[in-house]
C-alpha cells in the first residue's frame, strides 16, 4: 500500500478572513474525497492537514511551518490575506509546493508562489466598464482596509476608471477593526459619488455595508465589490444589499454542467444545510485539484517540477466547468452579478 501524501491547507479560522473557513475547509474536503476516489496523487491516497492561519501573517506563517515541521506535508496550499502570502513561502522549506488560491493584487514575482486566483485587474475590468457603461457611472469612491490587496487593487481601480472617463472623487483606507462609520459616511455623502468601490475583508464588508444599508445611502448610492459573496450576504441579511454588485468568476448561482455537479455532491457530502459555496470556498478545492494535475503531469510532487509544468499542461476541470491554469493568467469569463437578498442573480459577463 502507498504510503498517504499530506496535504496542508492554511486557511485562517479567526480574524476578519474567518468567515470563509467553512466553505474553505468543506470545500477542500471534497476535492480530497474526488481525488482520493480516483486514484489517490500519484497513486497514493491525499490527507489534508487543516492549519489554522490564524489573524496575522505570522501565524499564517508559522501554521505553514509547523505543518511541514512536524506533521510532514508535501505540499501547502492556502487561502490566507495577500499580505501573508509571502511569509507563509518563507516559512516553508524550499522544494515544498505553495499553491495560493483566491483572488489577489496581481504581479507576483516569487518564483516559488503559484497562484491559481483571478488579479484585481481581471475583476475590476468588467465591472469598471459594466457600471460605465450600463449604469452610467462616472465618479467612484474607493474604500478598503489598510494592506496590500486593497492598496494595489485601489490603485489599479484608479486608472482602469480613468481609462474609462470617469473619476475618482475620494478614497480611505481603513484599519482593522474600525467603528468610526460616521467620518466615513460623511466623507462618502461629500464626495456624491455614482458608486463605492470596496476592499473589505471578509468580516469587515459584513459590518460596514450593513452600517451604510441602515444610514439610507444604499438607496441612491450603488456598491460594487470583487470579495463579497454568499457568505457575506448571509451576514448581511436581505434587507440590507439594496444597490449592491459584485463581479466574480465564480458564483454559486453560476448554472452548467461542472457547477451543478459540484453542487450537487457538495450537498450530498455536507448535507442540506451545508456552509454557503462561495468563490473563496472554491479556490480551495481548485487548488488541490490543480496541484493534482501539476503532480500527475510533472509525475512527482516536488515543487521545482511542478512549477515546469504550471499551464496548459496542468489544467483541471473546475466547478465553474471551465479549466483552470496556474500562474498564467485568466482564462475564465468575468460573471458581474446583483444581490437579491441572500442570493446573486447573475446579469451580465465579459
Amino acid at each position: 500500500m502507498e504510503s498517504v501524501l499530506k496535504i496542508g491547507v492554511v486557511i485562517p479560522r479567526s480574524g476578519p478572513a474567518g468567515i470563509w473557513a467553512p466553505s474553505c475547509e468543506a470545500s477542500a474536503v471534497l476535492a480530497a474525497a474526488e481525488i482520493n476516489t480516483a486514484g489517490g496523487m500519484l497513486g497514493r491516497p491525499i490527507e489534508l492537514i487543516m492549519c489554522d492561519a490564524g489573524s496575522s501573517d505570522l501565524s499564517a506563517a508559522t501554521a505553514a511551518a509547523t505543518a511541514v515541521d512536524l506533521e510532514g506535508v508535501e505540499a501547502v496550499v492556502a487561502m490566507v490575506t495577500s499580505s501573508a502570502r509571502g511569509p507563509v513561502r518563507q516559512a516553508i522549506r524550499p522544494g515544498i509546493p505553495f499553491v495560493y488560491t483566491p483572488q489577489f493584487e496581481g504581479a507576483e514575482q516569487h518564483p516559488e508562489i503559484m497562484t491559481i486566483g483571478e488579479t484585481a485587474a481581471e475583476l475590476l475590468g468588467p465591472g469598471i466598464d459594466w457600471l460605465v457603461n450600463e449604469k452610467r457611472a462616472s465618479r467612484f469612491f474607493l474604500l478598503g482596509n489598510d494592506y496590500i490587496w486593497p492598496r494595489r487593487s485601489m490603485t489599479q481601480a484608479r486608472r482602469l476608471i480613468m481609462d474609462h472617463g470617469g473619476g475618482v472623487v475620494g478614497d480611505m483606507e481603513l484599519p482593522f477593526g474600525a467603528s468610526d462609520h460616521d467620518t466615513i459616511f460623511s466623507r462618502i455623502r461629500a464626495a456624491r459619488p455614482h458608486v463605492v468601490m470596496s476592499w473589505l475583508l471578509g468580516h469587515e464588508a459584513v459590518v460596514f455595508n450593513r452600517r451604510f444599508a441602515e444610514t439610507g445611502l444604499a438607496a441612491h448610492i450603488m456598491r460594487f465589490s470583487t470579495s463579497i459573496d454568499e457568505t457575506i450576504l448571509c451576514g448581511l441579511g436581505d434587507d440590507c444589499t439594496e444597490n449592491l454588485y459584485v463581479s466574480s468568476a465564480y458564483f454559486s448561482s453560476l448554472r452548467s454542467r461542472n457547477n451543478d455537479a459540484f453542487l450537487e455532491k457538495y450537498h450530498q457530502y455536507f448535507g442540506t444545510c451545508p456552509p454557503p459555496p462561495n468563490a473563496f470556498g472554491e479556490s480551495l478545492y481548485e487548488g488541490i485539484h490543480c496541484l493534482n494535475g501539476m503532480a500527475e503531469a510533472a509525475g512527482t510532487i516536488r515543487s521545482s517540477d511542478l512549477i515546469q509544468k504550471m499551464g496548459s499542461s496542468a489544467q483541471k476541470r473546475t466547478a465553474r466547468g471551465f479549466e483552470a491554469h496556474v500562474s498564467t493568467g485568466n482564462r475564465h469569463p468575468i460573471f458581474i452579478a446583483a444581490a437579491e437578498g441572500l442570493e446573486f442573480k447573475l446579469i451580465a459577463s465579459r
